[in-house]
């Protein structure tokens, strides 16, 4: 069975347009992940492989904490995505950055056979993942001692929210969640972090749980649902969830912005969990078995 076979097929492809609406996420996540990735213990000279890296995001923030005296390896199964982050640390000048075309599950095996890593980090990752619990199983077993597992996961079983009522912001965010939810191998993977750490021989150091905010007519929050749903639209007409003119893909940054606004409402996207474990030195020799 093929690589790309084994995982759930990403919904949105890896259009350059796609690229650029990550990196436009990344931009609000980024607080989120570096502080997870500093809580993890994250420092110069660590040796990080990045599990899933997309366009480079979380790959590039690792290689800033970990400086010139530590090394980033960031595997995706998208070339396409790929180009992007090369193309990215090269502008930046993160020459201790190096990215491999590999399936996320199998470069455990094959990258850390050879090689330890003092981390194993990912964002958005295990939800696609065939056997996340599998795969940090595995990742554990080679972990340099003292090494540290990573994960910052969507909770795809939560909702956008609004207070007061804005019956459109949660007609666009269930229009966009009814799309991406059947894509998602795990959309409770970040719900069970613990479970899964636990499960994989590596209890739970800590996690936290943030909610992107909004309100007011400066949120990007409009635009960034927007764009989420303008990603997903082929597979809401295909569904017959929406038309085009319910939808009104052109217009509905500024009509969320409206409708907010109209109703001095604060609205909410889905829970962010963040969640890190670091294995002691005495482990390693039981759990490499």
């Amino acid at each position: 069975m093929s690589s790309s076979s084994r995982f759930a097929e990403y919904a949105l492809g890896h259009s350059e347009l796609e690229m650029r609406r990550l990196i436009l996420q990344a931009a609000a996540l980024r607080p989120m992940t570096e502080r997870l990735l500093r809580a993890a213990g994250l420092a110069p000279g660590m040796r990080v492989l990045d599990l899933g890296c997309g366009p480079g995001d979380v790959s590039l923030l690792a290689a800033e904490l970990v400086g010139r005296s530590g090394a980033v390896l960031g595997v995706d199964r998208s070339e396409e995505a790929l180009v992007t982050a090369r193309a990215r640390a090269k502008e930046m000048g993160l020459a201790q950055i190096r990215l491999l075309h590999a399936a996320a599950d199998e470069a455990v095996d094959t990258v850390m056979a050879d090689k330890r890593f003092d981390a194993v980090i990912g964002r958005f990752v295990l939800c696609y993942l065939p056997d996340p619990i599998d795969t940090l199983r595995r990742a554990v077993a080679r972990l340099a001692p003292g090494g540290i597992l990573a994960f910052h996961e969507v909770d795809f079983l939560d909702e956008f929210r609004s207070r007061p009522l804005v019956p459109l912001w949660q007609q666009a965010g269930q229009w966009l969640l009814e799309s991406f939810r059947p894509t998602i191998a795990h959309p409770d993977i970040a719900g069970r972090l613990v479970e899964a750490f636990e499960t994989a021989g590596l209890p739970m150091s800590g996690l936290f749980c943030e909610c992107p905010v909004g309100g007011g007519t400066a949120s990007p929050l409009y635009a960034w649902l927007a764009e989420r749903v303008r990603s997903v639209l082929p597979l809401l007409l295909q569904s017959g969830a929406a038309t085009c003119e319910e939808v009104g893909i052109d217009s509905l940054e500024v009509r969320l912005q409206q409708a907010v606004v109209a109703m001095s409402s604060q609205v909410a996207a889905p829970a962010q969990v963040c969640a890190w474990a670091r294995k002691s030195c005495g482990e390693d020799s039981r759990l490499a078995r």
